[in-house]
């Protein structure tokens, strides 16, 4: 049966075929001819091209929203709503990522469509003796010391699974991040057959479900694990411990979605119901969640190995940092997850309202390791929401050694915002496991868009950095961010957050409301408050 979304082309080459049926009958319908052929030529060419995967999809149709957009600017502006407005992604943002992906021109004419004397409004200081800068390469080493250290790039694929996305999203990802030499994170789906084509750096997520590594009843299986980890092609191990979007949910994939290529990945039967669990059940404290990364990286053979976490309750995370201090079992990087995160699927309320922000998630994970002098050991990532050059530096300034993305590489792609991604109706084919509509996405040039994207975004960091007469990222400070906190003061980063002198909370408890109240109930042994931790939760922090 023809898909409902080729039905007006369809419909277009029916009347093409009655005008010039009655052609000599009627002289006036060759102007319906002309018309309607002209149109299915269109429509026709729409579906052999392999650019644009929405005009694919919906030959003719797909160009009826470009030219509202074409000709809308003002009307969107003034009528509809601003270019600026982030919902969740604003217009700006995702024109800067289609213009990069595609290595066209992306610059602004006419200054700035932003209110620079509205609150929050965010820039950074230049620098009167700009830094000549001759690349955009930056890295950095994460687990230095260990068998198999990795230099990074400071921009990568934040996790998105196989299953989340199509197989020809995790193609042209990957492709890209094997062209411009950064990591494609597997999400908790695994290594899918799609994630090895091209050979780009993996980082291999590992969920409470342990796809790829877990026995038949779901739990951890090492030798599972130690043959997906120890691939040449994986170069980092990260244990998921929630996520932005929705932490402390676990997940349920139902039956018809397990196809075989997906129970392959994951390592589950074909045609039934895959479970993911809300917790782990390989570890239940916080030393026994260090010891499991510990036993993660020697399987692997000596790979960086940490864990991505999205911080909700403050005396665990804390229990996690004093077990670090306790057994001196560290891990090589933390991956810090922003509630304003995306995902396929989750509820409104988790959407919403779980979940600490990306920034002061950061700054309180960089605060604890920083006060148990444990900073320069343990390397941090941080997600959420960051698209542009700007976004990166305001991130690394609050502390993070490296940025991860997942809707801006989405965007790369070809996504469009339609936030259809749950109902397996994407339109670009990124988010979707219909073979029909995943076929109008063509890895190979939508990879060059991600390797393009990755490129050009690195640009515009070294180009903020050379302005502001830094060399590379790791010398951005909250120094060099300022906000506007109301219409007549203004402040620093540095001035605006607390920070936490380095080794201070060996000798004492910060003058923050969130250390004075949690750090000295939180323990290693536990993730558990304490009932003395409850008490002065509720009466300090009304």
């Amino acid at each position: 049966m023809l898909p409902s979304r080729y039905l007006p082309f369809a419909g277009v080459l029916l009347l093409t075929v009655v005008f010039t049926w009655a052609l000599p009958w009627s002289p006036n319908a060759g102007v319906g001819v002309a018309a309607f052929g002209t149109l299915s030529l269109l429509g026709l060419w729409d579906l052999l091209q392999r650019k644009h995967a929405l005009r694919r999809n919906f030959p003719l149709t797909a160009r009826f929203r470009y030219l509202l957009e074409s000709i809308g600017p003002e009307i969107r502006q003034y009528f509809i709503e601003s270019d600026t407005v982030e919902l969740p992604f604003s217009r700006q943002q995702r024109a800067i990522v289609y213009q990069r992906a595609k290595d066209v021109l992306d610059k602004r004419p006419f200054g700035t469509q932003r209110d620079v004397y509205s609150d929050k409004y965010e820039w950074m200081n230049h620098s009167l003796q700009p830094a000549p800068l001759n690349t955009h390469d930056f890295r950095i080493t994460i687990g230095e010391g260990r068998a198999q250290p990795y230099s990074a790039s400071v921009f990568n694929i934040s996790a998105m699974s196989f299953g989340s996305l199509s197989a020809n999203a995790i193609l042209a990802l990957n492709r890209g991040a094997r062209q411009g030499g950064f990591y494609h994170d597997t999400g908790e789906g695994s290594i899918s057959r799609h994630h090895r084509v091209h050979g780009g750096d993996l980082v291999w997520e590992i969920g409470s479900g342990y796809f790829g590594c877990r026995t038949d009843d779901g739990h951890f299986d090492a030798d599972r694990f130690a043959a997906n980890a120890r691939d040449p092609q994986v170069k980092m191990i990260e244990l998921k411990l929630s996520q932005g979007a929705k932490p402390g949910q676990g997940g349920i994939l139902p039956a018809a979605k397990v196809s075989a290529e997906i129970a392959e990945a994951r390592g589950v039967p074909q045609g039934v119901e895959c479970h993911s669990p809300a917790a782990h059940s390989a570890f239940s404290t916080p030393i026994e969640l260090l010891q499991f990364v510990d036993r993660l990286r020697e399987l692997s053979g000596g790979k960086p190995t940490g864990f991505k976490l999205a911080i909700g309750h403050p005396w665990e995370w804390f229990a996690i940092a004093k077990a670090m201090k306790q057994t001196g079992l560290l891990p090589d990087f933390i991956v810090v997850d922003g509630g304003e995160g995306g995902t396929g699927a989750a509820p409104l309320e988790f959407t919403d309202h779980v979940g600490a922000p990306m920034r002061e998630a950061l700054l309180l994970v960089h605060n604890t390791l920083t006060g148990l002098d444990l900073r320069p050991k343990v390397r941090i990532g941080a997600a959420g929401k960051i698209v542009t050059a700007f976004d990166m530096a305001r991130t690394l300034a609050l502390g993070a050694d490296w940025c991860n993305s997942a809707r801006g590489f989405m965007f790369s792609l070809g996504c469009i915002q339609s936030q259809s991604c749950h109902t397996d109706r994407c339109p670009t084919g990124v988010a979707t496991q219909d073979p029909g509509r995943q076929a109008a996405l063509d890895p190979d040039d939508k990879g060059t868009r991600v390797f393009n994207f990755h490129r050009n975004t690195l640009v515009a960091l070294r180009d903020l950095l050379a302005a502001a007469g830094l060399h590379h990222p790791s010398e951005l400070g909250p120094e060099h961010i300022i906000r506007r906190v109301s219409s007549t003061e203004v402040r620093s980063l540095a001035k605006l957050h607390h920070f936490v002198a380095p080794g201070q909370l060996l000798a004492e408890v910060p003058e923050h409301p969130v250390f004075q109240v949690f750090w000295n109930q939180a323990r290693a042994e536990t993730f558990a408050a304490p009932a003395k931790a409850r008490e002065m939760q509720a009466s300090k922090l009304q």
